[in-house]
């Protein structure tokens, strides 16, 4: 857990989001081998994006509760109280539904993704990044959303996604999301940029003041600039990208590399070098746009004309729940209008109930965050786990997998 910021203390729940600016960094240990999702004593059936999960059934009824649920989750996500006795949303579950709940708090979806391996865990808010590997590995089982009420009222553009389903099968319950965008000095970088090129092909106009995410996933980034800059390289997903796109978004970023001044692994850094003018462009996410804002730095964010890539996390259940009743009762409960509010604004995220709009302490959080503005997200590729099976469906060719994305991460930084 980051130290909690010396800015004002309505602003301290925001540091709980931004524990995971290192969580893509170290996925290395646990990534899926090529030959794991698409095994062929899984029992699958070919998916059209490559991705061969074991043949599981969803629950088809609810029973009795079985008096407690062990849930893995992102800072933030499971509050009780303890942390801060005004954020409490689990006391009332319990209360409610006769689970208890016991949490463990993950610092990465590495960690997530092992933690689901042991069978201790019936639950988890995977991020795009773990989604697909537990899927993949049997780890995570399909949910059946008829047994999860508050499902009809969650945004249909994060139903039935790449990263939370297989063919159109759902595994899981959305909780949130959030965009990467750019941000900019208004003092210092004019014009205003409308695109991605300010932090690659002009970024010598900024030499040393470029400010860059510190993840492997930022790959992706530019993989998306290049599939609307560089059409000949036929990029349709920035997550499934064969040698010679890969090869291409690495070269692109290793020519970043000479005018970036800092990658940012921390919010409150990326904060103050805005403060300070050590950095001037980047990327960033709205709750740092806002906090920087704030704090009087003259900043503003917005997203390309490119589009932006972003997170969306998933409630999963473990294939091998031992309280999967209780589980079950949790995603319903976590993503029910009033929770689903409080839980987006302790996080800093769009909620993913359409009606959780209407329980916000600050009625203008849905406008800030564009909760409700389908068109805002519909150019957002959200994060997912990039593996050999081509997630656009190409079988011609092999997908660079996220091991080799994190060897090369390396290798850009220098």
């Amino acid at each position: 857990m980051l130290t909690p910021p010396l800015s004002p203390p309505s602003r301290m729940e925001n540091v709980v989001r931004l524990t995971r600016t290192l969580q893509a960094t170290a996925a290395v240990a646990v990534l899926l081998a090529a030959t794991a999702c698409g095994s062929s004593d899984s029992g699958g059936s070919s998916s059209s994006t490559g991705l061969n999960p074991p043949d599981l059934k969803a629950q088809s009824k609810l029973g009795k509760t079985e008096g407690q649920v062990n849930l893995v989750a992102w800072a933030g996500y499971v509050e009780d109280g303890s942390n801060d006795p005004k954020t409490d949303w689990v006391s009332d579950f319990e209360k409610q539904s006769g689970c208890q709940v016991n949490s463990k708090v993950a610092a990465s979806s590495d960690e997530m993704v092992k933690l689901m391996k042991t069978g201790q865990y019936d639950a988890v808010s995977a991020s795009g990044d773990a989604s697909l590997r537990l899927i993949a590995s049997g780890d995570a089982a399909p949910v059946n959303t008829d047994l999860v009420p508050n499902y009809q009222d969650v945004f249909s553009g994060l139903k039935k996604q790449a990263w939370n389903s297989v063919d159109g099968t759902p595994y899981g319950i959305p909780h949130g999301r959030g965009a990467n965008l750019l941000m900019y000095n208004t003092q210092k970088v004019k014009p205003a940029p409308t695109s991605w090129s300010a932090v690659f092909d002009d970024a010598s106009r900024y030499k040393g003041h470029v400010t860059a995410y510190d993840s492997p996933i930022y790959i992706a980034d530019a993989a998306l600039y290049l599939k609307a800059t560089k059409p000949e390289l036929k990029i349709k997903d920035p997550y499934a990208l064969d040698q010679k796109q890969f090869d291409a978004a690495v070269a692109l970023l290793k020519k970043q590399n000479a005018n970036v001044g800092e990658y940012w692994g921390d919010y409150l850094k990326e904060i103050s070098a805005f403060k300070s003018g050590d950095s001037v462009v980047g990327t960033t996410w709205q709750v740092i746009a806002n906090l920087a804002a704030d704090e009087g730095a003259k900043v503003k964010a917005v997203v390309p004309k490119e589009g932006s890539t972003g997170w969306s996390d998933t409630w999963m259940v473990s294939a091998k729940a031992k309280h999967p009743n209780c589980a079950y009762k949790w995603l319903d409960w976590i993503i029910s209008p009033k929770v689903n509010a409080q839980v987006a604004e302790y996080f800093g995220e769009a909620p993913a109930n359409a009606k959780a709009c209407d329980e916000t302490s600050d009625k203008n959080f849905c406008d800030t965050f564009h909760a409700t503005e389908e068109s805002y997200w519909k150019d957002t590729a959200f994060w997912n786990t990039p593996i050999e099976q081509c997630l656009d469906g190409r079988t011609d060719v092999k997908c660079v997998p996220y091991a080799k994305w994190v060897q090369a991460w390396t290798e850009i930084k220098g």
